[in-house]
């Protein structure tokens, strides 16, 4: 479940899109405080961001600085300042769409859709992988699963990267074990047995249980 920030001082607004959303299965906050959207943004650490342009205290653009100095999120400008001069401010400050007020929420929605799917789907250059509302980053080796992050070493991590690449398919121990290998991680099958117990013990901390099954003989399976 991808979540999604949105930071407008129009609470209708605000609730109509997260309402809407929501229907989409995305976990969704609207900002409390305008005065420290930054800090908001770093607790609820949301896959995007849709972001006005007139906000008190600070607007849209200062916000969008700020966040991209610490993220590379995708972020929706959602606004009525829909002149040239605030769409071209908005990109250049690290925006990827700018959608004009009064806006369509089907609209809304299939833009979001596309901005999530380019950003963190399995293809491509993709920088993370989504699993049943939980997110593996693949920058920095961290899932994060409601709204609990673990930290994988480098073996869980490419363990259980292909393993949900494969999401679906029984991955032999051979198989694994080479693309270990290919990355200087030079395991015995023992070595791997033990990883992938290790694994599990770190899923089942954030409450992903039975999500390695082992297919005796053969391998291991993440069942979709």
């Amino acid at each position: 479940m991808y979540k999604i920030l949105i930071v407008e001082d129009d609470q209708t607004i605000a609730q109509t899109v997260a309402m809407h959303l929501e229907k989409w299965n995305y976990k969704t906050k609207t900002t409390e405080d305008l005065k420290n959207v930054l800090q908001e943004f770093l607790a609820f650490e949301p896959e995007l961001v849709i972001l006005d342009i007139m906000l008190p205290f600070f607007n849209g653009f200062y916000w969008c600085q700020k966040i991209r100095e610490v993220s590379k999120v995708p972020i929706v400008f959602l606004s009525s300042a829909n002149d040239n001069m605030n769409i071209v401010m908005a990109m250049n400050m690290g925006a990827d769409e700018f959608i004009e007020k009064p806006f369509d929420l089907t609209v809304l929605t299939a833009k979001v859709q596309a901005l999530l799917r380019r950003t963190y789907s399995f293809g491509g250059t993709t920088n993370a992988i989504e699993y049943k509302g939980a997110l593996l980053n693949l920058n920095d080796a961290v899932l994060t699963y409601q709204e609990q992050r673990v930290e994988l070493t480098k073996n869980e991590f490419r363990i259980l990267q292909i393993l949900l690449e494969n999401a679906g398919k029984i991955v032999s121990r051979d198989t694994i074990m080479e693309r270990l290998w290919e990355n200087d991680s030079f395991v015995d099958d023992n070595t791997l047995t033990v990883n992938v117990t290790r694994l599990r013990k770190k899923l089942e901390s954030i409450g992903m249980t039975d999500v390695i099954r082992t297919k005796k003989g053969i391998g291991y399976l993440v069942e979709l």
